[in-house]
């Protein structure tokens, strides 16, 4: 092997003049470069963040348009055929949820060490679970400090209100039953435009002195994709895909290419994101009816959710990422902006995944980390549902003057947390999950008809709210990979060092670096520091 290392600080064949400064300070060899003037700093770093522009534009201009044509006084026809490139963007997003979560999932299941798989969803879930936590907590404490439910006549009424969307009560328990039972769907195509349900008869039963009403419970395929069942199949299906060995390569590549041709789709459909969401917000603008009765009547309620939003989004969710890894939590935000413009304009966790994947990725997140974690966090993490329908449960209780003592307090806690994680198997929502909240702690489920008044701008927060902490999940998971690699490698190079100096015999050798020895030590100093990949190609 020939030796290129520099000796007596000199270079060879000629080199030394590239090395040689020159009085401008550029090394020779190379034309003096002219300084970049603000225009161009300008130019380029607008080139670089176009798609985030554009984003931030389609909302604002989305707004404006919005509010101007509301005074037009258009019809419900003419709505729907305003909104027409919105509801394309949403479409073009839900049709490649299914091929984007099942392909991406199999082939990170298929490329981890089931080991190492384990460790990554048991941090995944942990993380998950505390923010979700932190944000029940934050719901309760801002609806206890705003009291949105405090009012000092009446109830608040909505005109043209009724009761016709507020989901069917259901037991706790029966919730919970559909969830594990939409975890195991019987039938894998049917899971991909329906979910199972719950329902219930009323049957009269003849008792001993009066008539009772029992409820008798009954499964019902209902509309809406059981994305909680194809994840916990692809899952499974990916780590039994490496079991095989070399019998699965070949499906597992099949999947390797076909998720990155999805993603190659992903891409097309990022540039006309701006577009369909600027459409979005100003056909739901146009769609708003009594803004100011509706803002007047439930002005506190929604304050409480925004405040709350706020808090865990902009300093919970930044503090927890910057403790950690001692990193800016508001550029890697900023690298974000579009899939969260995109989760405010769509108000789908889902529908907003395919974004966040590209551009979380982006951001330095690694493909395995990044198309394992994101899916089951769309899935199971709900941040923004959680926080919300703590404030809403404390709302309703304060509208009925009911006190709630600290054991119902937990219980929501408790409640909203756990049902959150089942929200995308649930049909209905972060709604229905509200009405099990309710049953927990013996509150009226009428008054869900208030919340769907202004679920419209509620859930959008609560949308950007829920990617947000699947984004910081899948960066601090990034983080913990790379620093248990860099461990990994440090020990390896301690071992083989005291495999270098194992005998002990003789004198105790020199202390040395890659660094030294180019700047022409003897050529017989051991190279037993120099086993990183960069140190060893600069004496080989």
């Amino acid at each position: 092997m020939a030796e290129i290392a520099i000796e007596d600080g000199k270079a060879s064949n000629g080199d030394a003049h590239l090395q040689e400064p020159l009085a401008n300070g550029q090394p020779g060899g190379q034309p003096s470069k002219a300084p970049e003037t603000t225009g161009e700093k300008l130019k380029r770093i607008a080139l670089a963040n176009l798609l985030v522009i554009l984003t931030v534009a389609g909302v604002i201009i989305g707004v404006l348009i919005g509010l101007g044509v509301r005074s037009a006084g258009l019809s419900k026809i003419q709505i729907i055929y305003f909104g027409f490139p919105g509801e394309l963007l949403i479409r073009l997003l839900k049709m490649i949820i299914i091929p984007l979560v099942v392909c991406s999932l199999v082939s990170g299941a298929a490329s981890i060490d089931p080991k190492a798989l384990g460790k990554l969803g048991g941090w995944a879930m942990l993380f998950f679970l505390v923010t979700t936590l932190i944000a029940s907590t934050i719901g309760v404490i801002m609806a206890f400090l705003i009291k949105p439910g405090v009012v000092a006549g009446d109830k608040p009424f909505i005109a043209g209100l009724d009761e016709g969307g507020v989901p069917q009560a259901k037991e706790v328990i029966d919730s919970f039953l559909d969830l594990i039972r939409n975890i195991f769907p019987s039938n894998l195509v049917a899971a991909a435009f329906q979910s199972y349900a719950t329902h219930y008869n009323l049957k009269e039963v003849n008792g001993t002195f009066n008539l009772t009403v029992a409820k008798i419970p009954y499964g019902k395929e209902v509309d809406g994709m059981n994305i909680l069942g194809l994840v916990v199949f692809a899952i499974v299906f990916g780590i039994a895909l490496r079991k095989l060995g070399e019998e699965g390569e070949i499906l597992i590549k099949f999947f390797n290419s076909f998720n990155e041709a999805t993603m190659v789709l992903v891409s097309w459909i990022m540039w006309y994101a701006p577009l369909g969401i600027m459409f979005l917000v100003a056909e739901k603008i146009v769609e708003m009816e009594d803004v100011g009765v509706l803002f007047a009547s439930l002005g506190k309620y929604i304050a409480a959710c925004m405040v709350g939003h706020f808090v865990h989004g902009m300093l919970v969710l930044p503090a927890i990422y910057f403790i950690i890894t001692r990193k800016n939590p508001y550029s890697f935000l900023l690298g974000i902006v579009t899939a969260l413009a995109t989760a405010f304009g769509t108000s789908s966790s889902s529908a907003t995944l395919p974004l966040m994947m590209r551009c979380v990725e982006d951001q330095g997140v690694s493909k395995h980390i990044s198309r394992f974690i994101l899916p089951i966090g769309a899935t199971v993490n709900m941040d923004g549902a959680a926080c919300f329908q703590c404030v809403a449960a404390v709302f309703i209780a304060q509208l009925n003057n009911v006190s709630l003592n600290f054991i119902q307090v937990i219980t929501i806690l408790v409640t909203a947390t756990a049902s959150s994680v089942g929200a995308a198997g649930i049909p209905a929502g972060g709604v229905l999950t509200l009405a099990i909240i309710l049953e927990a702690v013996s509150l009226p489920t009428n008054d869900i008809s208030l919340i769907l008044a202004v679920d419209w701008l509620v859930d959008r927060t609560c949308t950007v709210l829920n990617v947000e902490g699947d984004a910081f999940g899948a960066a601090l998971l990034q983080f913990f990979v790379d620093r248990t690699a860099a461990k990994e490698d440090q020990t390896g190079q301690l071992t083989e060092v005291r495999l270098d100096d194992g005998d002990g015999d003789g004198p105790a050798k020199p202390e040395n670096s890659p660094l030294i020895e180019k700047r022409g030590l003897p050529a017989d100093t051991p190279p037993a520091y120099a086993t990183n990949t960069h140190d060893m190609e600069s004496v080989m």
